[in-house]
């Protein structure tokens, strides 16, 4: 796990190019050095200079990335996250150059071998860098020019790197375009949000940094003065805004792509919708696209951004004039979390025109009254919303319906909806109007936020983990103001409710230290904003309407060349002609390759009756492996047996083999019922020996049979698909991924397909990312690792027992911290990993929230917190310790 430095200098454009530091090493002379790489595609071999170059009078260490052919290319300027290097951004480089781009990154003042001071972008320093390695570009030969001096040239970069992007812009005339990733608009607001001290954030601002001696002493005076007082001073946000991209607003008029990260506490949507705003006011093209991830974690979707980032490039800087952009406004929605790699399950919604943050507005009536509660001396203990290091996986979980946000007796205020008529996505800002009053002629400081509540009030989930701080002055007391609460995108079940809280503290910021009261009154409902025009796309069907004539003459080609062309079939083998599969020493190169395999030496078995599932990351070789058991491609080594007979294409013993991969092809105008004879017939078996009734009775269609395929569900579809798999009743069944693009009830019926249809004697393989689902249909698993067995057996015995909370931490945690967790109140046991770092804790009364609250109170260095799912568990436990 990571540390929260850790996590900030992961989070750039391309996190995997982080390898590239070792090499970048052995090549960084002052003069320049020269290192190249073809790529395993056959794309052109990419050069890389390493020098030290003086743009602003301080030694910055730049790489330079160019690829093939002598021909002008436009140039593309990359910078890295706050407390990285260059080197974090060299994958992204590589590609780029490799897409026909000169390619230049750099490591900023006070970074990596960089001389100078952090400055915080300064448009004298940072900013001024930037220009000086713009006309550095300007004298490549190779880099195309629009004018002398002025060479076609766009940049992008996360974080830091983004906000230099968007200040470049702003400063230099010669940009052209810009694509910044999860950064700021305007730092001062960021930091210091309606007059509020963000303490933990600023303070990893300086560590990050290394320390307040490596930035200039300007700043570093202005974090000590407002850190020590707790409030922000005009000075102070004077000097950050200065710095940021806002202030120089109206001279950014280049196409931008605007990418900002929706699970981010430190620079929220917000940022995204004031750049937009201003960049489009300007007569720019300007796209809007929130990401899944931020700098509180999550997913940061690098292989779609830096797609998208591309293509931005394409159609602006190389006049491509076709290239497809993506939608002006695109949002990703998440539905639930992917078992296997903790990944969000994502899909993507999008509007040809951006909604901002307050379209679509719904009112949703709120209880009335005015609510007492309490700031305590010290303002402590606090409520904790996000925690940075932590907060990606808060926020991941919160996706589940796991809430792990708190609010402490007598410090906060609630206002709550009735039960939700029907669902509500709400993708914005949601607004309250609200009178608050503080004792004493006193500034009130509030964080609001918007909690979805179960249906039986027992469970709340902030969404994105994200709150909203205000500070309300003695003139703005005792009458109605509208506050603006966080920006998300989320959606509120049917049968839920709003509730609207007001809390007086928050782990995450500064409070005052002296006690108040304040009171709060509602003045209106809770307007929420819904976005109509945006649109999540249908869940890919890719070729039901077609698929099934075309997978007809497929099979009828396949079948003709297999029949002429069919190599001699070792012998049966008597001893297995029971057991349904036996795999021994399979091995599968990848095409043109002579040492890398998609499938290794692979051996296991699979007796009647039972349910395996055949588990693995991305790229373990899993649907290598089924296609070979399938005999559509042939292994290069080892055997694969079928009731003791050798698999070939077109192996007789196919025919008791069912398969359902990646979905299937049914004519949209037939009902169900006449699809399955139409696929029946086509494989020119006897009507009789289809079992068309009884595969029906175990998909569980029912009346839905007699309706046109187009009137189907997803779900539906997928039960579909598996009947037509079980047609013939085959004595053994192969699913790849069933329960893809299912809802939560259609993925437990698809879970009870699978066991019924093992009951009667027969065996089911089913590859799937859902180790839940895994863990309660599954009797046996095989777990697989870049293509090798990495462990076989039943369930319960890969698994173990006991159901816990799984605690991350950054270092390794002592004994006595441990036994000091362990006696907590309502804490059965709390047991250090294997490695030291993190803890298995069993609740014994006390709820997740709670655990984590007094773990942030006992300093325990928490990066991540979860159910401690026993499966789960065991496989990454497996994959980590096949690790090289």
């Amino acid at each position: 796990m990571e540390t929260p430095t850790a996590r900030w200098r992961r989070l750039l454009p391309r996190t995997p190019g982080r390898w590239a530091a070792v090499g970048a090493a052995l090549a960084v002379l002052v003069g320049g050095g020269t290192w190249s790489a073809v790529a395993d595609d056959g794309s052109p071999a990419v050069q890389r200079e390493d020098r030290m170059l003086r743009p602003g009078g301080v030694p910055i260490d730049t790489s330079y990335f160019t690829a093939g052919g002598s021909g002008k290319r436009p140039a593309v300027l990359i910078g890295h996250g706050f407390g990285g290097s260059k080197n974090d951004v060299r994958a992204q480089a590589e590609e780029l150059a490799a897409d026909g781009y000169a390619v230049l990154t750099w490591s900023a003042r006070g970074f990596g071998k960089s001389g100078g001071a952090i400055s915080l972008n300064d448009p004298d320093s940072e900013v001024k860098d930037v220009s000086g390695l713009i006309d550095w570009l300007a004298k490549r030969p190779e880099v195309e020019l629009d004018k002398k001096g002025d060479p076609r040239v766009g940049l992008t970069g996360a974080s830091y790197g983004g906000a230099v992007s968007l200040l470049a812009a702003g400063h230099d005339q010669r940009v052209d375009a810009i694509a910044p990733v999860i950064t700021y608009w305007n730092l001062a607001d960021a930091l210091f949000p309606d007059g509020v001290f963000k303490k933990l954030w600023a303070g990893i601002f300086i560590t990050t940094g290394g320390g307040c001696e490596k930035f200039e002493k300007r700043l570093c005076e202005m974090y000590e003065r407002v850190a020590v007082s707790g409030k922000p001073d005009a000075a102070a946000t004077k000097l950050l805004a200065e710095r940021s991209p806002s202030a120089v607003a109206d001279r950014i008029k280049v196409p931008s792509l605007l990418l900002q990260g929706q699970s981010d506490s430190l620079f929220p949507l917000g940022q995204a919708d004031a750049m937009q705003k201003a960049i489009s006011a300007n007569g720019a093209p300007v796209s809007v696209d929130w990401i899944s991830g931020g700098h509180d974690g999550g997913d940061n979707e690098t292989p779609r951004v830096e797609g998208r980032v591309g293509a931005w490039f394409d159609r602006y800087l190389k006049e491509e004039t076709g290239t497809d952009t993506g939608p002006t406004f695109r949002v990703t929605r998440t539905g639930g979390i992917d078992s296997t790699d903790g990944a969000a399950l994502k899909r993507g919604a999008s509007s040809d025109t951006y909604p901002g943050l307050r379209s679509g507005g719904r009112e949703i009536p709120l209880g009335e009254g005015t609510k007492t509660f309490r700031n305590p001396a010290g303002s402590a203990p606090p409520a904790i919303s996000a925690v940075p290091g932590v907060g990606g996986g808060l926020s991941q979980l919160s996706s589940l319906g796991v809430g792990l946000s708190l609010d402490f007796p007598g410090q906060f205020g609630r206002f709550e909806s009735a039960p939700l008529a029907t669902s509500v996505h709400v993708t914005g800002t949601p607004t309250a109007r609200v009178t608050v009053k503080a004792t004493e002629g006193r500034d009130a400081v509030l964080f609001g936020k918007v909690y979805d509540v179960s249906p039986d009030g027992r469970q709340q989930v902030l969404p994105s983990q994200l709150v909203a701080p205000y500070r309300i002055t003695p003139d703005q007391q005792g009458k109605p103001i509208e506050l603006a609460l966080p920006a998300v995108d989320h959606e509120f079940d049917a049968g839920h409710r709003m509730r609207l809280v007001f809390s007086a503290t928050d782990l995450g910021y500064a409070s005052p230290a002296e006690p108040a009261t304040y009171t709060v009154t509602a003045d209106g409902p809770l307007t929420v904003p819904t976005a109509p025009a945006v649109k999540t796309a249908a869940a890919a069907l890719p070729w039901w309407t077609w698929g099934l004539p075309a997978a007809a003459l497929v099979i009828a080609a396949a079948l003709l060349i297999t029949a002429r062309r069919r190599t001699a079939t070792p012998a049966p083998d008597p001893k297995l002609a029971d057991v349904p599969l036996q795999i021994t020493g399979l091995s599968k190169k990848y095409a043109k390759s002579v040492d890398r395999y998609a499938v290794r030496e692979l051996s296991f078995r699979v007796e009647k009756g039972q349910v395996l599932g055949l588990l693995g990351p991305n790229g373990a070789g899993k649907t290598t492996t089924l296609r070979m058991l399938m005999g559509l491609i042939t292994p290069d080594e080892g055997e694969i047996r079928v009731f003791g007979q050798a698999i070939r294409p077109g192996a007789p013993v196919l025919s008791r083999v069912g398969a359902f991969v990646e979905g299937a092809g049914f004519l949209p105008h037939l009902s169900g019922r006449a699809n399955l004879d139409l696929y029946w017939q086509a494989t020119g078996r006897p009507a009789e020996d289809a079992y068309i009734d009884e595969a029906l009775e175990i998909a569980g269609l029912g009346d839905a049979l007699a309706r046109a395929v187009r009137t189907y569900s997803q779900g539906m579809r997928q039960r579909l698909a598996i009947a037509q798999a079980m047609l013939g009743m085959p004595d053994l069944l192969i699913l790849d991924e069933p329960t893809n693009g299912l809802d939560p009830p259609q993925i437990r019926e698809m879970r009870d397909v699978m066991i019924r249809y093992a009951a009667g004697g027969r065996t089911v393989i089913v590859s799937s990312h859902l180790l839940s689902e895994v863990e309660q249909s599954c009797t046996h698993l095989v777990v697989m690792d870049r293509g090798r067995l990495v462990q076989a057996g039943p369930v319960a015995e890969i698994t173990g027992s006991g159901d816990m909370i799984l605690v991350t931490t950054a270092e390794e945690v002592s004994e006595p911290l441990a036994e000091k967790v362990a006696s907590l109140p309502g804490i059965g046991s709390a047991v250090r990993l294997d490695d030291g770092r993190g803890l298995l804790v069993r609740l014994d009364g006390a709820t997740t929230s709670r655990l984590v609250a007094d773990l942030v109170r006992l300093d325990v260095p928490v990066t991540g917190v979860g159910p401690h799912r026993r499966l789960e568990d065991a496989f990454l436990t497996l994959i980590s310790g096949g690790a090289a």
